[in-house]
C-alpha cells in the first residue's frame, strides 16, 4: 500500500482542487462552472485512469479475501449450472436422430425416454445450483458490503476537522449510499453474469465445432465482429459512467448542502440562485445518462443484428445440407438452439458493463477516500497519560489554516493546571485557533502544545479526548433524548450521573418541567429546545465527561439574560478542580476567570487578572469593561 499512497494523495488533491473550482465557479456562473467541471474531469480521467482502476480491484480483492473459499465455490457452482444448462441442445439432438427414428418405426422408445430422463436430471441439476447460487451469493454480497460500509464509517471519524473542511456533507452521503448501491447491484448479479457468458461462449463455440466443423466455423465468422463491438463498447462506457457517477454525485452534494441550510437559504432568498445551480448540476447528470444510454442504443440492437444474421445464415446453410441428407435435423436444432445461447451472453456482457463501469467509478471514489491519511495522526509511539492534571503550554506555536497566511506566528502561553484562563479579542485574534490546536483538531506548524509537559501529539486519541474538552456555541444535539445527549459525554453514565450532571449547570429544573423530563426527544439537531436550553445540556454533556481541561468556546453567546445568570452559577460548579479556557465577548463571562488574555493578530498584548487589568485604565480590556458597565447603567 505504501507504493500506492503517493500517487493517491496526489490524485486525492487533484479531486479537491476540483471541488473548490466548483465552489469558485458558482459565483461565475452554471455554464461555466461546467465547463469546468468537463475539463477537469477529462484530465483526471487521462491522467489517473490507471492508477485508480488499479486502487478500486485491490479494494475489491481486499474485501472479497475473506470469503475466497465460499467465492471459488460459488464459481463451481456456476460451471456445474451451465454444464447442465449447455447439455440441453445436445439432448434434443440425439432425442430427435436417435429417439424418434425408431419409434416412427415402430420399435421401442426407450431411447427417447432415457433422453428425457437425463434432460430433466439436468434442467433439475440447474435449477438447484441457481438456487444455491443465489442464496450464498446473496450472503457473501451483503457480507462484503457491510463490511465496506464498516471501513467508510469508521474512516470517516478517524479522519481530521482538516479532511471535512473541505469535503461537504453531500459528498460524504454520496459515498455512503449512492456508490454502495452501485457496488451491491455488481455483487447480486454482475459477476454471475460475466462468468456465465464467458463459459456459454467457449463452451457453445466448442459444441457447434464437434457438432459440425463445417457449419461451426461459418457460425463463428460473426465472432470477430462481436468482439470489436464489444470493445469498443467497453472503452465508451467506461468514460461514460464515471462521469454519471460524478455528475450523480454532485446532484447529490447540491441537494445536501441546500437543504442542510435551508434556513439560511430561506433568509437571504437564495432559493431562485440555488434552484438555477441544481438545474446546472440535474442537466450535467441528465447529458450523462443520455451519453450512456445511447452507447447501449448502439451495441444492444448491434449485437442482434450479428446474431440474427448469423442465424438466417444457418438455418439457411444447415437446411440446405439437410435436405441433401449431409446433416441430421437433430444436428440442426441444436445449432440453433446453441447460436441462441451464443448470442445470449453478448447482452449478459452488455448489461454486466453497465454494471461494471458503474460500480468501477463508485470503487475509485470509495478507495480513494479509504486512502485518505488523517494530517492529525495517532502517534506510533505514545505516552501514556491517564490522570492528567491540566498544565497547558504552547511552545513558540506557528500555525496557519492555509501556508500563505499565518493566524499565530510564534506564540509562547503557559496556563497552570486549575488555571481558568479567559481570551479576548477582536474577530480572527486566534482565539478559536488556539482552543483547535488545544483540542488537537489541527497540528501546530511549528512549536509544541503540552499538556502535562507531553507533546499533544505523543497522546494517544482516547487519552487526548478524556483529558481535554470543547464546548462550542453550536451545541451540537444529536437526535435522541435529553438523557441521551447529557450522557454523550460519558457513555456508561447512569441516570442518577445524568441527573446529578444537570443540576451541576442548572439544567434540572428546566428538564424536569418538560413532560417527559430526560426522556424529551429533542428533534433533529434539538431543534425542540432553545437555544439556551440547547446550551444548557452541552454544559451538562461536558460536566459528566469530566475533563482536566475544559474548553469554552464563545459558549454562552446563544444565551438569555436570565439563561446566563442560571448558567453563571453552574459553570463555577464546572470549572472547579480543572483548568479552564473562556473564549467569550460577554464579559459577564469573562469576570469569573483566574487571567485574561488580550489578542491581537496571534499575539497576547495584555495579560493579567481582570482586576488588575480594568485598574490599569488604558488597555483594551479596560476600554471593554468600560463600555460593557456603560450597557448596564
Amino acid at each position: 500500500m505504501s507504493v500506492l499512497n503517493r500517487p493517491a494523495r496526489r490524485i486525492n488533491r487533484r479531486q479537491g482542487d476540483i471541488e473548490q473550482d466548483r465552489r469558485d465557479a458558482e459565483h461565475r456562473g452554471v455554464e461555466e462552472w461546467r465547463g469546468v467541471a468537463a475539463e477537469h474531469n477529462d484530465d483526471l480521467s487521462e491522467r489517473a485512469t490507471g492508477f485508480l482502476k488499479r486502487r478500486s480491484r485491490a479494494l475489491l480483492g481486499d474485501l472479497l479475501r475473506s470469503h475466497l473459499r465460499l467465492v471459488w465455490l460459488l464459481v463451481v457452482v456456476v460451471v456445474v449450472e451451465n454444464g447442465a444448462r449447455l447439455s440441453i441442445p445436445w439432448l434434443v439432438q440425439r432425442g430427435i436422430d436417435l429417439g424418434i427414428p425408431p419409434l416412427m418405426a415402430g420399435g421401442s422408445g426407450q431411447a427417447l425416454f432415457q433422453t428425457i430422463g437425463i434432460m430433466l436430471g439436468a434442467l433439475a441439476v440447474q435449477a438447484v445450483s441457481r438456487m444455491v447460487f443465489l442464496r450464498e451469493s446473496g450472503r457473501v454480497g451483503q457480507e462484503v458490503l457491510l463490511e465496506l460500509r464498516r471501513r467508510l464509517f469508521a474512516h470517516f471519524q478517524k479522519l481530521d476537522v482538516t479532511f471535512h473542511d473541505r469535503y461537504t456533507t453531500g459528498r460524504v452521503v454520496s459515498r455512503l449510499t449512492n456508490d454502495i448501491d452501485a457496488i451491491m447491484e455488481l455483487l447480486a448479479g454482475g459477476f454471475d453474469g460475466l462468468v456465465t457468458a464467458a463459459l456459454t461462449l467457449v463452451g457453445v463455440g466448442v459444441l457447434l465445432l464437434s457438432l459440425d466443423f463445417e457449419l461451426g466455423a461459418i457460425c463463428l465468422l460473426g465472432f470477430p465482429m462481436l468482439m470489436l463491438l464489444v470493445r469498443w463498447f467497453s472503452r465508451a462506457s467506461a468514460l461514460a459512467y464515471r462521469k454519471v457517477r460524478e455528475s450523480s454525485a454532485l446532484v447529490i452534494v447540491q441537494f445536501v448542502e441546500t437543504m442542510t441550510g435551508i434556513r439560511a437559504v430561506q433568509a437571504y432568498r437564495r432559493q431562485p440562485r440555488n434552484a438555477e445551480i441544481f438545474s446546472g448540476v440535474a442537466h450535467q447528470y441528465q447529458d450523462a445518462n443520455v451519453t450512456a444510454f445511447r452507447l447501449v442504443a448502439i451495441f444492444t440492437p448491434g449485437v442482434r443484428l450479428v446474431g440474427n444474421i448469423t442465424i438466417g445464415v444457418v438455418l439457411l446453410y444447415g437446411g440446405y445440407r439437410v435436405m441433401q441428407g449431409e446433416m441430421t435435423v437433430g444436428v440442426l436444432a441444436a445449432f440453433l438452439l446453441y447460436l441462441r445461447m451464443f448470442f445470449e451472453p453478448m447482452q449478459e456482457i452488455s448489461q454486466f458493463y453497465n454494471t461494471f463501469q458503474s460500480a468501477s467509478a463508485a470503487l475509485e471514489k470509495l478507495s480513494g477516500v479509504l486512502e485518505e491519511d488523517p494530517t492529525v495522526r495517532e502517534p506510533e509511539h505514545p505516552v501514556p497519560l491517564p490522570h492528567a492534571r491540566g498544565t497547558v503550554r504552547f511552545d513558540g506555536v506557528r500555525f496557519g489554516y492555509v501556508p500563505e497566511r499565518t493566524v499565530l506566528p510564534g506564540l509562547d502561553l503557559s496556563i497552570p493546571a486549575g488555571q481558568t484562563v479567559a481570551m479576548v479579542g477582536t474577530t480572527g485574534a486566534g482565539k478559536t485557533t488556539i482552543a483547535k490546536l488545544m483540542s488537537r483538531f489541527y497540528d501546530p506548524t511549528a512549536g509544541e502544545v503540552l499538556l502535562d509537559g507531553v507533546d499533544l501529539r505523543q497522546l494517544t486519541d482516547a487519552d487526548l479526548r478524556r483529558a481535554v474538552v470543547m464546548v462550542t456555541q453550536e451545541n451540537f444535539m444529536f437526535d435522541g433524548t435529553i438523557g441521551t445527549n447529557i450522557a454523550f459525554g460519558w457513555p456508561g453514565a447512569s441516570q442518577t450521573e445524568i441527573e446529578d450532571a444537570a443540576r451541576a449547570v442548572g439544567a434540572h429544573d428546566f428538564i424536569a418541567a418538560l413532560p417527559d423530563g430526560y426522556a424529551t426527544d429533542v428533534g433533529k439537531r434539538g431543534a425542540r429546545l432553545s437555544a439556551g436550553q440547547r446550551q444548557l445540556v452541552a454544559f451538562a454533556r461536558a460536566f459528566l465527561a469530566d475533563p482536566a481541561v475544559l474548553i469554552l468556546d464563545e459558549a454562552t453567546s446563544s444565551l438569555d439574560v436570565p439563561s446566563e445568570r442560571l448558567v453563571q452559577q453552574g459553570l463555577k460548579t464546572i470549572l472547579a478542580d480543572r483548568t479552564a479556557v473562556i473564549i467569550a465577548h460577554r464579559l459577564s463571562t469573562v469576570e469569573i476567570a483566574d487571567r485574561v488574555l488580550v489578542l491581537e493578530h496571534g499575539q497576547i498584548v495584555e495579560d493579567g487578572s481582570p482586576a488588575e487589568l480594568v485598574d490599569a485604565g488604558d488597555g483594551h480590556y479596560a476600554s471593554l469593561h468600560r463600555a460593557w458597565v456603560d450597557s448596564l447603567a
